[in-house]
């Protein structure tokens, strides 16, 4: 995701959903949360397909109280996670409150599996929270001993996100950059130009704070190290061009090693790759998710896109549209990161209107499924 934390200007439209019952998690998903920790404690009723895909978005709302509109989503089982921006946070106390509201609402889903919830607690000039970590990736690479540097941020930002009852990390960011003062560098974001250093520093990260139950993400896929310091893909499209053995060499490198150290979530950038897809951003491209992601870097965990109302994708149509695309080309979680609870319900809305007309192929809707709740099952 990108600096700003205003929303933007967004289309949103709301597809009707459908109210019929589907076999299955539904079914395999469903018992698998049941057998699991934090699972569906013996209840075997079926989800709608309203419900199945609600479990795959994750929604915001605007300002510090969460709307009604929400809470009364989250308690019919139709709400995956939510992800909290500085509009939403006064000071850690308020928002573990709003956490427990939120917990307190899911309590009464028929999903017992726990929401994701997150934010983006990079360190430096991007965190949500207050508290740690304080140092952007940049100052870890150029600290004194960037590993333990890295190991301890890691660690900050498990516990300042475990102490408010989040348990999911929008970080750290893999990105490689390449020119001083570009998109990532001039906001700190990037830990060097090196892809070896990015690598280990960013495995030291994850390492750390999953050691501590907080899911950590890789972002974002395949790098945006390339782009220019203007090239924010929230606001703009934007087209990297670096040829197929640069991006595999340089830019994929540090997500090699992000998933060799078990991290959880992958989100793929916005960012157009001519070497592995000219027509589509990365994270509508089946090419970019499921053959170089799945096949090519054997990545089995889950994958995140990056905010569906960003101005880059301006060409999909409205978020619904978009979400549904994503979810085509293989990631298994939807960002309505708009503030605006409606985004999500019109996200939920079509992607369960495309399952029920099959336009979503079913046996990858519910392996997308089985990912989110295995994720969950490991969370509190």
């Amino acid at each position: 995701m990108g600096i700003p934390e205003h929303p933007i200007t967004r289309r949103t439209a709301l597809l009707a959903g459908t109210a019929a019952v589907m076999t299955g998690l539904g079914v395999a998903g469903a018992a698998d949360a049941q057998a699991r920790p934090g699972g569906h404690h013996g209840d075997h009723h079926e989800l709608t397909p309203t419900q199945q895909a609600g479990q795959r978005v994750i929604f915001s709302y605007p300002g510090r109280t969460p709307p009604a509109s929400l809470l009364q989503q989250i308690s019919a089982g139709e709400v995956g996670g939510i992800i909290f921006f500085g509009e939403n946070i006064a000071g850690l106390s308020q928002i573990a409150a709003v956490v427990q509201q939120l917990k307190d609402a899911h309590a009464a889903s028929p999903v017992r599996a726990p929401l994701l919830l997150m934010t983006d607690q990079e360190g430096g000039r991007v965190k949500r929270l207050p508290g740690e970590p304080v140092l952007s990736a940049k100052q870890v690479g150029a600290s004194a001993d960037p590993v333990a540097t890295a190991t301890n941020t890691g660690t900050g930002a498990a516990r300042t996100i475990a102490s408010v009852g989040m348990n999911l990390n929008l970080a750290p960011v893999l990105d490689v950059f390449r020119v001083p003062g570009n998109f990532d560098d001039q906001f700190g974001r990037s830990y060097s130009s090196d892809p070896n250093v990015c690598s280990t520093l960013g495995a030291a990260f994850i390492t750390a704070q999953q050691r501590l139950g907080v899911a950590a993400t890789a972002k974002h896929f395949p790098g945006l190290g390339a782009a220019a310091a203007n090239a924010n893909t929230d606001l703009t499209v934007v087209t990297l061009d670096q040829p197929l053995s640069e991006l595999r060499a340089v830019d994929e490198l540090p997500f090699h090693a992000a998933i060799a150290a078990g991290v959880k979530l992958v989100m793929a950038s916005w960012a157009v790759y001519p070497a592995l897809d000219p027509n589509r951003p990365a994270g509508l491209s089946p090419n970019v998710i499921e053959h170089e992601l799945r096949d090519r870097l054997r990545f089995r965990g889950v994958t995140i896109t990056d905010a569906l109302e960003a101005g880059s994708l301006a060409a999909y149509g409205p978020s619904a549209q978009r979400g549904v695309l994503a979810a085509k080309a293989g990631n298994d979680l939807l960002l309505c990161s708009g503030r605006d609870v409606n985004q999500g319900q019109s996200t939920v809305a079509a992607l369960a209107d495309a399952l029920s007309r099959h336009q979503l192929h079913r046996g990858q809707f519910q392996g997308a499924l089985r990912r989110v709740f295995d994720l969950r099952a490991g969370l509190t």
